[in-house]
């Protein structure tokens, strides 16, 4: 695990933070010692991440974000600026995963997913990037699945999203000299996915294998923690972490 004492400070911005991953890596790395800007659309839950994040010492604030907004993305980045005077790490985090099969037609899903995955992705990418290169370094994390790496039945848009991003991520790394880029994949992970849309059958089977597989949105937090920690000459290019039960 990575502390305080064994690396910088940084400014880190993390989409999607209200929960799951993206709350574990907020509450993490803000108590290792980064000031983190956690932003989603939930604000009510990032001001108790924020209230608790503070009672332990840590250095965390919320924000309100809606990543399918290019104008929103931008105004979340360029607060975190104003606040911090840099931005050292921008962790693409957001994502929706209503699952079904292509003939089921859930066009408005698709099109949610490509917004929130892909697309925000995107947007996070261009409001940051401009600033790290004339920082003359940054980080950029962006998270997709193990959905990335195979495609299953009723994932297949989904599955599609994230194999974007890790096109996406790997064309930025290759243009980048002084940007690091980290494409994190996990595998079955305690979150909010499997909650909302997608095919009755599909959502109960998706919640059947997170309840027996299902590794902490904790062990996530900590693997992007070590990435973002190595030195800047140093660039974790990809990491997969899947249950180990996970076939």
């Amino acid at each position: 695990m990575t502390s305080s004492s064994d690396t910088e400070q940084k400014v880190v911005l993390i989409t999607g933070a209200s929960s799951g991953i993206g709350e574990a890596t907020a509450r993490h790395l803000a108590a290792v010692g980064h000031r983190v800007v956690a932003g989603a659309r939930r604000t009510d839950r990032l001001e108790i991440l924020a209230a608790q994040a503070r009672a332990t010492g840590g250095l965390l604030d919320g924000l309100a974000l809606d990543v399918t907004s290019l104008d929103s993305v931008r105004a979340f980045v360029a607060t975190a600026v104003e606040r911090y005077g840099r931005v050292d790490v921008l962790i693409n985090n957001a994502g929706v995963m209503p699952l079904s099969p292509i003939s089921d037609l859930r066009i408005d899903e698709w099109e949610q997913m490509i917004d929130v995955n892909l697309r925000g992705t995107l947007y996070g990418i261009a409001a940051v990037l401009p600033i790290m290169q004339e920082q003359g370094g940054g980080h950029i994390v962006n998270v997709a699945s193990v959905a990335g790496l195979r495609v299953d039945p009723t994932a297949a848009v989904y599955s599609a999203t994230k194999f974007g991003v890790r096109a996406l991520s790997e064309g930025l790394r290759q243009e980048s000299r002084d940007i690091r880029v980290t494409i994190v994949s996990p595998g079955f992970t305690h979150s909010e996915l499997t909650d909302r849309g997608g095919s009755d059958e599909a959502r109960s089977a998706a919640r059947g294998a997170t309840d027996q597989l299902a590794i902490p949105a904790s062990a996530i937090a900590e693997a992007i923690g070590f990435a973002i920690s190595q030195p800047a000459t140093v660039d974790v290019n990809e990491l997969v972490i899947r249950p180990t039960a996970q076939n």
